[in-house]
């Protein structure tokens, strides 16, 4: 099953939605695919790393992969600087204090708003229910279904980013913490705020294999080689044992496992990653020309488990990603998440363009 995050609810049971680039044919021989090798730009950002470009294939054919990340394409990327790791809580705590900026899930909730993202005719809950708030993961205490996320998703009032369990709970200890509760306009505040931008999923992905093509993980085809733990995951049965063989039980500071090949820290597992793209569940097939283009104009996004979803796209998995379910801690691995939400597994990195003066261009 693959709709983690696609969805959110209510307590009350109301249903809230969570939930063009040049292709040529793939290549068969993977040393066909180049890496760019010129030096780096000079002044590097702070906390960033230099993301080459070049030719890489985005998407798997692996049989075990989820529909939405097939077929595979071969894709061009330029060169790009990347956040070394997810913004951290205080990294978006000094953010705030000096904008004063509050985010989507510490606001009052607009009723006409929310109901264009439901079905035609949904009621209005009552006002107890419209309150703020963001979904945590509340894992049962025993086996459960894994058909119905509400068994271990809660809309809990008062989450946010400064009390990401709920409004008893705060940052004391996570301040190196990947941020969460952050909706994709919230990330993109903060990303005006410091001169970036969200990265493409292209970029993201491109980024996340560190020059590796046709390679299940980030670092080779074994999730555990020689018994190593290479990202924070889901270890047990989910939703209800996690064994914590990795260290942890929920998010990790960042730079907790070794970085890939660019530099990067966490591209894989800890929290999931916004991206700037809409969220198309066939956008490889039409890139492979096997679907028809999407009608942007009638809705941007496509998911066909949601006909109303609004949503973007989500890269890398997360602690909650698990062998039994959501195997999502794979580069290729994609979801929608709502456009105007967040959860508590679900952060966000930057990526900055190239300053054409330090390429030596006019």
């Amino acid at each position: 099953m693959n709709t983690l995050n696609s969805l959110a609810y209510f307590a009350a049971g109301l249903l809230l939605m969570t939930s063009c680039t040049k292709t040529s044919p793939i290549k068969t021989q993977q040393e066909e695919l180049s890496i760019n090798t010129a030096p780096a730009p000079k002044d590097k950002p702070e906390g960033m790393v230099w993301i080459p470009g070049g030719d890489f294939v985005m998407g798997t054919n692996d049989a075990d992969a989820y529909e939405a990340e097939k077929p595979a394409v071969q894709l061009k990327v330029k060169g790009f600087w990347m956040d070394a790791h997810e913004v951290t809580n205080a990294e978006f705590a000094e953010f705030v204090k000096e904008t004063g900026y509050i985010t989507v899930a510490e606001r009052e909730i607009d009723w006409e708003e929310l109901k264009k993202q439901l079905p035609p005719g949904t009621p209005k809950p009552d006002d107890s229910v419209l309150v703020p708030g963001s979904m945590v993961f509340t894992p049962p205490p025993f086996p459960v279904p894994t058909r119905d996320i509400s068994l271990w998703w809660s809309w809990v009032n008062g989450a946010s980013w400064r009390h990401p369990e709920g409004p008893d709970s705060d940052l004391i200890g996570k301040e190196n913490h990947p941020v969460v509760h952050i909706a994709f306009e919230d990330a993109e505040a903060y990303a005006q705020w410091a001169g970036k931008r969200l990265p493409s999923e292209i970029e993201w992905e491109f980024a996340a294999r560190g020059g590796m093509n046709g390679k299940r993980f980030a670092w080779g085809d074994e999730l555990t080689p020689n018994g190593q733990y290479l990202a924070n995951t889901f270890q047990g049965t989910f939703p209800h044992e996690n064994l914590g063989q990795d260290g942890f039980i929920g998010t990790s500071p960042v730079q907790s496992f070794a970085p890939n090949t660019f530099g990067l820290y966490d591209m894989i597992g800890n929290v999931w990653e916004l991206t700037s793209d809409w969220y198309d569940a066939l956008k490889y097939a039409r890139i492979a020309g096997q679907a028809p283009k999407l009608d942007a104009g009638m809705n941007p996004c496509y998911n066909p488990d949601n006909p109303y979803a609004q949503e973007r796209v989500i890269k890398g998995g997360s602690f909650l990603c698990a062998a039994n379910y959501c195997v999502n801690y794979r580069p290729s691995a994609r979801q929608g998440q709502a456009f105007d939400s967040g959860t508590s597994n679900v952060g966000f990195r930057l990526v900055k363009d190239v300053d054409q003066k330090t390429l030596g261009l006019k």
